[in-house]
């Protein structure tokens, strides 16, 4: 049966007039990394190509995370989140050595040039991660300024703590520790997480602490890329879980942890890991990534920013500060300009009647926006079915009255 053509005309009626509210369906980009990871950056998302954590350990031959084509346009939201514009005023990290154990780095990439020591193994980043995090904690932007991370004065110790795939290793994650301890870094941020304790990684984790060093660790792996993780129990990671170590996990925009994100009871800061720009190790484009070691880069960053603003606080009492200055929520959220700028009193707590700054730290949560921006289009959308009702309503009146108020299809019978 046709539908009368009154019918259609409305239909049509009513999409052109929803049609300005509706955002257009975007057709998903193609892979373009080893493992179609693709990070989505909110509602006002950057196409760039995804960084991954890690490639397919099944593949035959590991090939590389290509070259980015693409640059960013704008400064991300994790940067506005965390006041890095502010923070630069204030310190850059000059002076701090951030040892990161991670995939490798490129010592040459854009952002990076002569400040990263990274020997044998370490310098071959073939997955790209480590590369894009020591953007985030010591990357000057190149080009781009404001795409800077959090302590772009300090000095980065590339370590390899996984395989040249990704996967991590707890005898490689060991050594190195070790050998950050050996070179007396002033922060140590492990990137991955290992699901196992480890009695070398104990001992090891315990030296760099006793030697003064900040150690920062991803508070659990990345998710699977497959299946859920609601089936996976809640359990402690290593070294997060080893006594004095900072335990970091990601967050959204709206500072609550993603629905895959692994369940553990041992966080004490969450920071910004999703839709998070930054470089990698080949070209000069920009990559989006996620993720808990994104997460972890941020906080050691902050960590290093912070040792650099107060070179007489000891190890314990940056790691104090950090969490004492954080934005409370159920997971104490990293506020990098705050930890820096706060004046702590004696119990290491923020200093009754102290301010953080001459200005107040404005702490960006978009969740607000995003629930206006929702109601409005809500109110958009029933008011437009309202105007439409009326109109249909006003039409069928006048088409009854001139039939004499008989039914459609009926005959005339003047």
């Amino acid at each position: 049966m046709r539908p009368p053509a009154r019918l259609l005309y409305g239909a049509g009626l009513a999409a052109a007039l929803l049609l300005p509210v509706v955002p257009p369906a975007q057709a998903a980009p193609p892979a373009r990394t080893p493992t179609d990871l693709y990070a989505a950056d909110g509602k006002k998302g950057q196409e760039l190509p995804g960084m991954p954590s890690a490639l397919d350990p099944r593949a035959e031959e590991a090939l590389c995370t290509p070259a980015s084509k693409e640059r960013a346009k704008k400064q991300d939201w994790s940067r506005q989140r965390l006041d890095l514009d502010r923070l630069h005023r204030h310190t850059t990290g000059a002076g701090v050595t951030v040892a990161l154990i991670s995939t490798g780095v490129a010592p040459g990439a854009e952002g990076l040039d002569g400040r990263v020591t990274a020997r044998g193994e370490a310098a071959d980043d073939c997955v790209g991660q480590g590369t894009f995090l020591a953007g985030l904690i010591a990357g000057n932007g190149g080009p781009a300024p404001r795409l800077a991370g959090v302590a772009p004065g300090a000095k980065v110790l590339a370590l390899r703590g996984t395989d040249r795939r990704g996967q991590p290793d707890p005898a490689l994650v060991t050594a190195a520790v070790r050998a950050a301890t050996t070179a007396r870094a002033d922060v140590i941020a492990v990137a991955v997480a290992l699901p196992r304790k480890d009695t070398a990684l104990t001992r090891a984790v315990a030296e760099a602490r006793r030697a003064g060093a900040v150690v920062v660790a991803a508070a659990t792996p990345e998710p699977p890329p497959r299946g859920s993780a609601d089936a996976i129990p809640s359990r402690t990671y290593w070294p997060a879980g080893e006594p004095g170590v900072l335990s970091v996990a990601d967050m959204l925009p709206a500072g609550a942890r993603p629905d895959s994100a692994l369940p553990t009871g041992t966080v004490d800061l969450a920071a910004p890991g999703a839709g998070v720009v930054s470089g990698g190790p080949r070209g000069k484009g920009h990559y989006l990534g996620a993720g808990v070691a994104v997460a972890t880069a941020y906080t050691a960053g902050a960590a290093a920013a912070v040792r650099a603003a107060h070179p007489e606080e000891p190890a314990d009492a940056v790691t104090r500060r950090l969490t004492a200055t954080a934005y409370p929520a159920d997971i104490p959220q990293l506020d990098a300009y705050a930890a820096v700028t706060t004046v702590l009193g004696d119990a290491g707590t923020p200093a009754a009647g102290a301010e953080r700054a001459a200005e107040p730290v404005a702490v960006r949560d978009t969740s607000g926006t995003d629930r206006a921006t929702g109601r409005a289009v809500l109110f958009v959308l029933l008011g437009s079915a309202g105007v439409l009702s009326l109109l249909w309503a006003g039409f069928a009146l006048t088409r009854a009255r001139a039939r004499g108020w008989r039914p459609a299809g009926t005959p005339d019978e003047s």
